[in-house]
């Protein structure tokens, strides 16, 4: 939970009031390597920080059968479908723990009571929705505008506690590449 707060207070001043109101919404939850945070076609009723371990949130491509990765994510972040939360309508992709993972979770209606209670927590989730929404952007145009090796070493330089945590295979799969590229890239400059 310390972690959590921590990072909130990067960002909005809290009371020692509010800090204790706000701990009080939050659960742990462990997942171990396999197991699935949500599953495509269920309702995202937790909003989930992830205090250790990694994710993977994907599809399952219906011409290949493979799975198309979204997004992973590693400690100090979020694993959540956004829009499946926040609308409570069934989510599009599934998330799934890489290797044992801690999470502290908030239910809809607990967020939405945490909201009300403690207003400058708005302001924090919204600086959180602005970095995700410009990584998205981000990615969009890098997908669009970069060749694959250059999508590889940018993800390596942004990422590089996901690259050092996360088989090879799933970092293909978020890049739109192929494991044996990576592969050949890798054999090709030895330093990454």
């Amino acid at each position: 939970m310390e972690a959590l707060i921590k990072s909130i207070l990067q960002h909005v001043p809290l009371s020692p009031e509010e800090i204790a109101a706000c701990k009080s919404f939050w659960t742990e939850k462990i997942l171990e390597k396999g197991d699935f945070l949500l599953r495509n076609g269920d309702v995202c009723r937790y909003d989930s920080y992830i205090i250790s371990g990694v994710v993977k949130a994907f599809c399952i491509n219906e011409e290949n059968g493979n799975e198309e990765i979204l997004f992973l994510a590693i400690d100090h972040w979020w694993a959540t479908d956004i829009a499946s939360f926040s609308k409570q309508k069934p989510s599009i992709y599934n998330i799934q723990a890489v290797e044992k993972t801690k999470l502290l979770q908030i239910s809809h209606q607990s967020f939405q009571k945490m909201l009300r209670e403690i207003p400058s927590l708005e302001k924090y989730f919204r600086i959180i929705l602005e970095g995700y929404l410009g990584t998205l952007e981000k990615r969009v145009v890098f997908n669009h505008m970069l060749k694959a090796e250059q999508k590889y070493y940018d993800f390596l330089e942004a990422y590089p506690d996901i690259s050092s945590r996360v088989p090879q295979y799933l970092i293909a799969s978020y890049l739109g590449v192929s494991a044996e590229f990576i592969s050949r890239i890798r054999k090709k400059n030895k330093s990454y």
